[in-house]
């Protein structure tokens, strides 16, 4: 990294869950814990105070749930908007719903493990949004595509069809460069280009458009 430092802001009510989280973050070199917080009220105000880059923000939470701390802190009324990733035990399709229209640059559940945690909080940071792999699937069944499908092999050069593959199947950015043996940057350039390509705006639109053009068979 360039020597820039993301600082992060814990909002959980269980204090073992952010003593992890604490612990995976802190471990890497271009992360911080700056604070943390046990309930919602705590983390706007810490929040507003310290100005942090990311706030991971459990849903349920005493005095002010996940989501409303979501919409104070993103939502299209926060005078300065945070990028609030929701991480959580609960992955119910409304929570998911609510938790993007509020402004949320990420949806994770606690079960997905460190990796996926440290590569969303790089993914916000980034400008992109990254949604657990469990919830992405369940999601697809609420999305259509934008237009009829188009052939992937006239839209999409053949790496790209691969990286395509492997988005709709939940991997990370890391995760594709080792499949492919390519480095994460080239993975998220490819990523990039898919999304400029397809007129999707994250992973979620790639997935979905991956099934509906037949790239990849729908799951159950």
């Amino acid at each position: 990294m360039s020597g820039v430092v993301t600082r992060i802001l814990l909002a959980d009510d269980q204090d073992d869950v952010r003593s992890g989280f604490r612990l995976v973050l802190d471990s890497q070199p271009d992360m911080t814990v700056v604070g943390e917080a046990a309930d919602g009220v705590t983390a706007v105000e810490l929040a507003r105070r310290l100005r942090p880059d990311v706030v991971l923000a459990d849903i349920r939470m005493p005095r002010l749930d996940g989501l409303e701390v979501t919409r104070l802190l993103a939502g299209p009324e926060a005078e300065q908007p945070v990028r609030v990733i929701v991480v959580t035990t609960f992955d119910l399709d409304e929570y998911v719903r609510t938790a993007l229209r509020y402004g949320a640059c990420g949806f994770l559940l606690k079960r997905s493990g460190p990796n996926l945690l440290i590569e969303g909080v790089r993914a916000a940071m980034a400008g992109d949004t990254l949604i657990s792999p469990q919830v992405t699937v369940r999601l697809l069944r609420h999305l259509t595509a934008p237009e009829p499908a188009r052939r992937p092999d006239l839209v999409l050069s053949e790496r790209e069809q691969e990286v395509v593959r492997l988005v709709a199947a939940g991997l990370t950015n890391a995760e594709i460069g080792a499949e492919l043996f390519i480095s994460a940057g080239t993975a998220k350039t490819h990523v990039a280009n898919v999304q400029a390509k397809l007129g999707v705006r994250n992973r979620v639109g790639i997935a979905a458009w991956a099934w509906e053009a037949g790239v990849v068979p729908p799951r159950p």
